[in-house]
């Protein structure tokens, strides 16, 4: 049974954008937007130019923040409250969703590269408000990005989590790798599996999921 690999688990963290919504909702899109004119405007790049400088960066450093932070000394803050100013309204309340988190015992948390203030108005959206004991974003590692392994223990530390009581839920990959590496249970979310040794569980329905382990 699913539920007997969590049977350890008292601490759930989960990433935020398409993990606790759907990609269709097309969050990044928007973001993505925001981001390229912001960096046409800083760097004096034409709409192509920034495009791909801010594809490249979230390749290469994690996020795009990162390289810009790196590259060009940009100021995270007023960088994050920009291209987060966006519309959340394609986002509707998932009381299954909401339901099902609830139920899992111990602590819960949020941590994502956004922000904060970010998250919370997503969670907002989406009716999980009530559903966690914390929400860290990117500034409490410190601006470091996941999936860099310094970024994951520095909100573990804050947040006072042993990993190997943890499990880890992600859409990206690439954010898997260090919590595995740290002892935690890794579930990747997303519309299609995408096998790797650091890839515990994969779904495509993480309320379903989740459903699996009422009851621990």
């Amino acid at each position: 049974m699913v539920a007997d690999s969590f049977s350890h688990v008292r601490v759930w963290v989960f990433d935020l954008d398409n993990t606790l919504y759907d990609p269709s909702a097309r969050l990044f899109a928007q973001i993505e937007r925001r981001m390229n004119a912001l960096i046409r405007r800083e760097l004096g790049l034409g709409e192509a130019e920034a495009a791909h400088l801010r594809d490249d960066y979230w390749r290469r450093y994690g996020t795009t923040l990162s390289g810009l932070m790196a590259e060009h000394d940009i100021d995270p803050v007023p960088f994050l409250a920009e291209v987060h100013d966006i519309d959340f309204s394609v986002l509707s309340p998932d009381p299954a969703l909401a339901d099902a988190i609830s139920a899992l015992p111990g602590r819960r948390i949020v941590y994502t590269n956004g922000d904060r203030p970010y998250a919370r108005q997503v969670l907002a959206a989406r009716g999980l408000t009530g559903c966690f004991h914390a929400v860290y974003g990117i500034e409490h590692a410190g601006y470091r990005p996941k999936p860099e392994q310094a970024a994951f223990e520095a909100v573990f530390a804050l947040d006072g989590l042993s990993p190997d009581m943890g499990a880890m839920f992600e859409d990206d990959t690439r954010n898997l790798a260090a919590p595995h590496a740290m002892g935690m249970r890794t579930v990747h979310v997303a519309p299609d599996a995408a096998p790797a040794d650091h890839i515990h569980h994969h779904t495509s329905d993480l309320a379903g999921f989740l459903s699996q382990l009422r009851g621990l």
